[in-house]
């Protein structure tokens, strides 16, 4: 174990992992466990769990491929408030915010995320296809344009046009990806704002989360079991 992790007993850094896995804060953590916040906070951020979520997801994103959902949202920040004569600045997103795409495989619900500069098909395109497979995959997306062309790149592909239907009888829909998006929002936002230097450490333990509710507990201690001996 890190020497900075060494002053608490081996009992209470499994309570610690426990209230964690609960989506418990650092400061309640702290009182239950009966230590100090810095430690409890020392566990939870950069240098332990967090820390060690973000670099296994990044190992476990694999390929998607079967029914596969795309989508991109927009987290954090607020839009500024413009002039009403100034129309110039529309479209997908908003300023201030963080572009984030994401990919859901609908067979086992594996959802992965990755921050984007921006949502245009040039940054969109790449990530398609170095994590999406051809063969024996069908994407769905809704009709923002980045997705042009992708039957032309050799995918099977299904949209839905939001402005008339969110889902039809065909089973065309991102609802997947698009419930995701409302998990990791309702999440963060009881964070009262996260900064851009932590956002990804944030977006990866939704992400995390998200992938493993059904064993968080087993899986975390997994992930992190060199820090705990």
């Amino acid at each position: 174990m890190p020497y900075k992790f060494r002053r608490i007993s081996q009992t209470k850094v499994n309570k610690i992992l426990k209230c964690f896995a609960s989506d418990i804060s650092a400061a309640q953590t702290a009182k239950i466990v009966g230590v100090n916040r810095n430690t409890a906070n020392d566990w939870f951020k950069f240098n332990c769990f967090r820390k060690e979520i973000l670099k296994f997801q990044e190992k476990e994103n694999g390929s998607f491929q079967g029914e596969v959902e795309l989508d991109e949202s927009y987290f954090g920040g607020k839009k500024k408030k413009k002039h009403p004569e100034d129309k110039r600045k529309r479209g997908r997103g908003a300023e201030n915010k963080i572009p984030v795409f994401g990919i859901k495989k609908r067979e086992d619900g594996r959802v992965y995320t990755q921050i984007i500069k921006n949502a245009s098909k040039q940054e969109l395109l790449p990530i398609i296809k170095r994590l999406v497979a051809k063969n024996n995959t069908t994407i769905y997306t809704d009709k923002w344009t980045s997705y042009d062309g992708l039957v032309l790149d050799g995918y099977k592909h299904k949209r839905i046009n939001h402005s008339k239907e969110y889902s039809n009888n065909r089973g065309t829909h991102v609802n997947g990806i698009e419930n995701f998006w409302s998990f990791a929002k309702r999440r963060l936002a009881k964070f009262n704002g996260v900064s851009r230097k932590t956002f990804l450490l944030h977006l990866k333990e939704c992400e995390f989360r998200y992938n493993n509710k059904d064993d968080i507990i087993k899986t975390l201690k997994r992930i992190i079991k060199s820090l705990l001996v």
